[in-house]
């Protein structure tokens, strides 16, 4: 699944939530490790221009940030630093700042526009979105054909999940929506809280955004990020783990 300049997006997944707090950049690493396991050229891209914390996570100590390329002192190219530990590249963000979320529109623009080309180096390229649907946020995805969108079984979750798709749905309905839920008790109760949310989708919206995976509540999780390292390397037969494996074989297959 490799990018052409004619197939423009087809390999760029934007992750999105409609708030924070339910794992969204957690799954943004895990699954760009869980690609580059099965032998896909991954570059994983800090969106979040408003709190970006993707190198904390993975312990990363970048020389080079998102802000040296929106300052025009570095290509995009130039920012991406390797993750020997998960075979695969980050751009990162700018860590404790939230200067960057105010950015131009026309900067944004470029950005985007820049990613894509860079796209064609990748199988695939994933974008940890902001939480919310914010200017930035819907900017930075626009070059994304797919769009995986994780929540919760909480309530705000659920009607923040919604809210992101149909402001994302109104603008480009061409946009194809994927659904994982996260830290649930069991398989069952993951496709519970994705049919609430289908609902709404099919009567509100009339889409029926599939359902990608169901991640299982894990305790392991919290001690992957407490240890800034991916869970794959750390707790590799654990239940999270095998869930997030499981949804990059699906990706694949797709």
């Amino acid at each position: 699944m490799t990018a052409t300049l004619s197939n423009k997006g087809a390999n760029m997944l934007a992750i999105a939530s409609g708030k924070g707090g339910v794992g969204k950049t957690w799954l943004s690493i895990t699954l760009s490790h869980a690609l580059a396991k099965l032998g896909q050229r991954v570059l994983l891209f800090d969106g979040d221009l408003g709190l970006a914390n993707l190198d904390i996570q993975l312990g990363l100590m970048p020389k080079q940030d998102i802000s040296y390329v929106i300052s025009g002192r570095l290509t995009l190219n130039q920012a991406i630093m390797e993750y020997d530990d998960g075979g695969f590249h980050v751009i990162a963000g700018r860590s404790g700042s939230g200067s960057l979320a105010n950015i131009a529109t026309s900067r944004l623009q470029m950005l985007g526009q820049d990613l894509a080309l860079l796209a064609n180096a990748y199988d695939y390229v994933l974008i940890d979105l902001g939480a919310g649907v914010d200017r930035s946020t819907r900017q930075l995805a626009h070059n994304a054909t797919t769009c995986i969108v994780v929540l919760t079984d909480e309530p705000t979750s659920l009607t923040d999940a919604y809210a992101f798709i149909k402001v994302t749905h109104a603008e480009r309905s061409e946009v194809q929506f994927l659904i994982v839920t996260n830290i649930v008790n069991s398989t069952r109760e993951g496709e519970r809280t994705y049919a609430t949310l289908l609902k709404a989708c099919q009567a509100f919206l009339k889409i029926s955004p599939p359902l990608l995976g169901t991640i299982r509540r894990d305790p392991r999780v919290k001690e992957a990020i407490r240890n800034q390292t991916s869970i794959l390397t750390r707790y590799p037969n654990t239940v999270a783990a095998e869930d997030v494996d499981k949804i990059a074989q699906q990706l694949l297959k797709d």
